[in-house]
This record gives C-alpha cells, sequence and structure tokens, in this order.
C-alpha cells in the first residue's frame, strides 16, 4: 500500500552545514572556473575580433613634360609595391587640374566586396570646406580646396587602421601628383601632395593603435625658381624606387634614348630642348610622340597610361588604362555642367 512519506521541516542551519562540508577542492575549482569565465568575458570585450580595413598600395612613377604654350604631356608607370597592388590612377579634381594617385588609393574591407576607391565618386571641387583651417602660407586656396578634400574621404579610411603600420614617418600614406594650371594666369604647374599618419598605443589594449590622418604637405615641382633650366619632372612612389629617371636617361646619353634621337628628327628636337634645359620650346605634339616612343622600352613589362592637358581645353587620354573606364549613370548628365570633368575617353571628331 502505497505510504505518504513525511517530510520534515526544513532546516536552514541544517542546510548550510552540509554545503560547508563540501570537499574545499571543488570549492577551489568552483572559483577558479568562475574566475576563468570573468577573464573570458573581459578579454572578449577588450579584443573582440574588428573587421580589418586593409589598404592597396599603387606604386610607380609619374612624368611630366610642359612644352610650348603651357601643354602638358605626363605619364604614369605602374611599379608594384606589393602582391596585390594597383596601378596609379587619374582623377579630375576641377577644370584645371589632374591628380594622379599613389600611395593608399584603394581601400578593402572583410565585409564588403567592393573596394573604396579614391579615384571614384570624387565631387568636382567648386568650394572650400567650412570645417577647415586653411593656411595660406601652405598652397594657394584651389590647391588647399583640392588638398582638404582628400584629408576628408581619408580620415574615416584611417581612422580604422587599429595594427601598427611599417612605414617610415616621413614617408606619406597617400601622395598625389597635381598637375594643371594654376589660377589667375599662373601658369602649368605640378606639385605633391602628401598625406602622412600618426599613430599612437592605447596602452589597456594590447597590440591596439589608434591612427590619424595629418593635414597635407605640399611641395611644388614646377615651374622651377627664375633662370632655373626648365626639364621634364618626374616623382616616384615610394621615394626609394630603384632605377633611373628618364631625365636621368636622356643626359647619360643612354643608348635606347640615343636610338629614338636618331630615329625620328622630331624626337631629337625634342631632346635637345630638354637637354639645355628648354623643355618648354618643344612642340607638344612631338613630346607627346616622344614619349609614346619611349614607355615602352623604359617602362618594361609594366602598364602605363600617358595623357595630356590643356588650359583651353583640359584633359584628355593619349594611352587609356587597360581597366575599364566607369560608364556614367543615366541621371548624371541632367544636371552635369558641360564644363565637369570626366575621365569617360572623348570620341576624336572626324577628320574633315
Amino acid at each position: 500500500m502505497y505510504r505518504r512519506t513525511r517530510q520534515k521541516p526544513y532546516d536552514r542551519e541544517a542546510m548550510i552545514r552540509r554545503i560547508k562540508t563540501v570537499p574545499s577542492s571543488i570549492n577551489v575549482i568552483a572559483i577558479l572556473l568562475c574566475a576563468l569565465c570573468s577573464a573570458l568575458f573581459l578579454c572578449a570585450q577588450i579584443q573582440a575580433p574588428e573587421d580589418e580595413i586593409v589598404a592597396n598600395l599603387a606604386g610607380g612613377r609619374v612624368i611630366v613634360h610642359v612644352a610650348r604654350d603651357g601643354n602638358i604631356v605626363f605619364a604614369a608607370i605602374d611599379h608594384p609595391v606589393e602582391s596585390g597592388g594597383v596601378p596609379p590612377r587619374v582623377v579630375e579634381l576641377d577644370s584645371l587640374h589632374v591628380g594622379v594617385l599613389l600611395g593608399a588609393s584603394e581601400w578593402r574591407l572583410p565585409a564588403d566586396p567592393q573596394p573604396v576607391r579614391l579615384d571614384r565618386d570624387f565631387h568636382r571641387i567648386t568650394a572650400r570646406d567650412p570645417k577647415y583651417q586653411y593656411n595660406a602660407d601652405e598652397a594657394e586656396p584651389d590647391l588647399e580646396t583640392i588638398g582638404v578634400a582628400f584629408l576628408e574621404k581619408l580620415r574615416p579610411l584611417v581612422a580604422q587602421l587599429h595594427h601598427k603600420i611599417d612605414i617610415p614617418p616621413e614617408e606619406p600614406l597617400l601622395e598625389m601628383v597635381l598637375i594643371g594650371y594654376g589660377a589667375n594666369n599662373y601658369g602649368p604647374e605640378v606639385w605633391t601632395v602628401e598625406y602622412r599618419v600618426q599613430q599612437e598605443q592605447v596602452a589597456t589594449r594590447g597590440e591596439y593603435w589608434q591612427t590619424r590622418i595629418l593635414r597635407p604637405r605640399f611641395t611644388q615641382l614646377y615651374p622651377p625658381e627664375k633662370k632655373a633650366p626648365r626639364m621634364m619632372v618626374e616623382t616616384r612612389y615610394p621615394a626609394d624606387l630603384e632605377g633611373p629617371t628618364l631625365m636621368a636617361l636622356i643626359q647619360g646619353q643612354d643608348p635606347v634614348i640615343a636610338q629614338l634621337r636618331g630615329s625620328e628628327p622630331r624626337f631629337a628636337k625634342v631632346l635637345d630642348a630638354v637637354d639645355k634645359g628648354q623643355a618648354q620650346k618643344a612642340v607638344p605634339a612631338d613630346a607627346a610622340d616622344f614619349l609614346r616612343a619611349a614607355l615602352p622600352l623604359i617602362a618594361g613589362k609594366d602598364s602605363f597610361v600617358l595623357a595630356k592637358m590643356e588650359e583651353q581645353h583640359g584633359f584628355d587620354w593619349i594611352v587609356p588604362p587597360d581597366e575599364p573606364i566607369e560608364k556614367a549613370k543615366k541621371d548624371e548628365g541632367k544636371n552635369r555642367p558641360p564644363e565637369a570633368p570626366t575621365l569617360r575617353r572623348r570620341p576624336n571628331p572626324p577628320h574633315r
């Protein structure tokens, strides 16, 4: 027969005594497990994995020849500095300037299959950024405006760099070779605009670094000082890129250049003008043809682009990039002023 068992009244003191009689080793293990769980939780909070942004570097050379009547011919040669690097890319900045981007011109986030390219989605620069304090001692207002526009594009990207960057303090993360014409009939000009970074380690978070972009540094490459010789201008990224400059080849009577000199009387005239420090006297079409012939010889297997600038007619490709040039969106032309810049290749009108 089923019997109902009698329950003893709850004895709180007895329960405490039974707990205290549990072996001390088990208590120690329980305490250690709790501490370990707390430590792991805290560590997970401090060192939570983040989507690390990666910058793809563009390495190479930019060569600029300012010829007769202020016409500019320029080339960019791709010299990869790392696996997966990108070529130097050209972006039109305003009605009078283009920029060739070297260094960290493309950024990738693991969560986004499409890279962030600084040469894309670049709105035409028309006015100063009111948030930025301009320094008249560094560059003219139009150049400062261009420099600040790229500074603002770089700022949110650089802020996501939380690992130590292996780059010398004086080497820029991004370098833009700015080519075009100064305001107020200043004439042809070439500048480098360099963007450096500064890092600070956060001591409470181990190998965690805060990175910030510094204001751009402007260096004028052309025109030279008064009465100084006028030659071709060349700049490189990184600065210690090996190999002679084109000017060094011309002045050193390199066999490759000597062969070009003898192949065309027009090339000989261009080289004579450059060698004498009178590059501005070369015929623009002849200067362009000379570079078109010389680039495959000095670039080797590396790709290159060639373009020209005219103060009245703007920018145009001579040798466009291998990668496709993006087509304009359908609605792009509705509110687009006719003088607005574009990197789409302009069709050549038929000869009469």
